[in-house]
């Protein structure tokens, strides 16, 4: 759902020169101070960047899915760092609020949100509770006004920036499965809260994420999503549902920049006395990879448009969300396999992106994970989208 073709284009034009101009040249310092620039960050601000999701009304851009979409398609064209910045506050860290959250949550929490004052940070996954969200353990027990929240939360992406905490925490200890789980806003200035020291990760430096523990953490029950208890995990499968199309959407510009790349290269390199892409085995490589991205390129356009038109998207985001990530780690190997030896070498940028790619595929649930999703929403719905 496209509303003005025109400030869309103007917005993308903004975003690609955002890219192509300050983006792209941080990239080898962020590698090697897994840092993004303070300034690049605030540039990202003024561009409203934090705010793409968020209604207008709470001081964001209110693009639709679709819109979002083709944003991300241009941003994620370099490091993936520069999109986790701004990714929660996008993401899984604000739309439980904008989706369940009461109208005083939404008005205290979203304008900072979209601003970048705040940055948001998604608290689901434990120790002990990954892909099976519905067993976590930590607890926020009622304790007059307030909530006492316990418990210890595990890879939990720009917490160690955050302002905020979209938290999940078992209500009612008596029940052991999703019923017994609710959804908070919990400010990251809370005493009590403690963060483990940042993960040592295979890619995405720059991106930074670690443990969350909260020990005796008093959080008003006014920060209740919602104002219900038991809702929590209804609110975390709503979010990770839109989340699927946004990374997807990720997977198909960081594609984008990868091929096009090792394209550059393969038209530039010469063995033999001709360009290696004259050669079929490397023009085999690169055809397949353009039509996986152009399937990730329509699968996540599709999805987002139907969950634009306010209908069941189960089945399309996550096929898109398995889809595209699955082929955008295909694309980064072929892509080293065109480079050769410069492939393995860092200052090509591609074994880079070969590392950075491999986290999508697991993140916002895995690949195995959709699998289930799609299947058992086939057998639920007894249809084939």
């Amino acid at each position: 759902m496209i509303r003005d073709p025109q400030i869309l284009d103007a917005l993308l034009d903004s975003v690609n020169r955002f890219v192509r101009e300050r983006l792209v040249p941080a990239e080898d310092a962020v590698e090697r101070t897994d840092q993004v620039p303070a300034e690049i960050v605030q540039d990202m601000r003024a561009l409203g960047l934090f705010g793409l999701s968020i209604p207008e009304q709470h001081g964001g851009l209110g693009l639709t899915m679709e819109e979002e979409a083709r944003v991300l398609f241009a941003l994620c064209q370099t490091s993936p760092a520069f999109r986790s910045v701004i990714g929660t506050n996008v993401g899984i860290g604000s739309q439980g609020i904008l989706i369940d959250g009461t109208p005083e949550q939404q008005r205290d929490w979203l304008p900072r949100l979209a601003s970048g004052e705040l940055i948001a940070s998604f608290a689901l996954t434990e120790p002990e509770a990954g892909s099976d969200a519905a067993s976590l353990r930590t607890t926020a027990l009622r304790d007059g006004d307030h909530y006492v929240v316990n418990g210890s939360k595990r890879y939990i992406t720009n917490a160690p920036h955050a302002g905020m905490f979209t938290l999940m925490a078992r209500t009612d200890p008596q029940d052991k499965g999703a019923g017994g789980i609710s959804a908070f806003i919990v400010d990251a200035r809370t005493p009590g809260i403690r963060f483990g020291k940042p993960d040592r990760k295979m890619g995405q430096r720059g991106a930074h994420t670690c443990d969350v523990i909260f020990d005796d953490v008093r959080v008003p029950a006014a920060n209740l999503i919602g104002g219900r208890e038991g809702q929590g995990f209804r609110t975390a499968m709503k979010v990770l549902e839109k989340g699927r199309i946004h990374i997807a959407a990720v997977a198909v510009g960081l594609a984008r920049r990868i091929l096009r790349d090792a394209l550059a290269y393969a038209m530039d390199r010469r063995q033999f006395g001709q360009p290696v892409a004259d050669f079929q085995l490397v023009q085999a490589m690169l055809a397949d990879s353009q039509a996986e991205l152009f399937a990730a390129e329509s699968m996540t356009l599709e999805a987002a448009r139907r969950r634009d038109d306010g209908r069941s998207v189960a089945i399309e985001a996550s096929s898109a969300k398995m889809f595209a990530t699955e082929a955008c780690g295909r694309i980064a190997d072929r892509a080293v396999q065109i480079l050769g030896g410069a492939g393995y070498m860092a200052e090509y940028g591609i074994e880079r992106f070969y590392r950075d790619v491999r986290l999508l595929r697991l993140y916002e649930g895995t690949t195995q994970i959709q699998q289930i999703i799609i299947a058992r929403a086939m057998a639920r719905d007894g249809r084939v989208a």
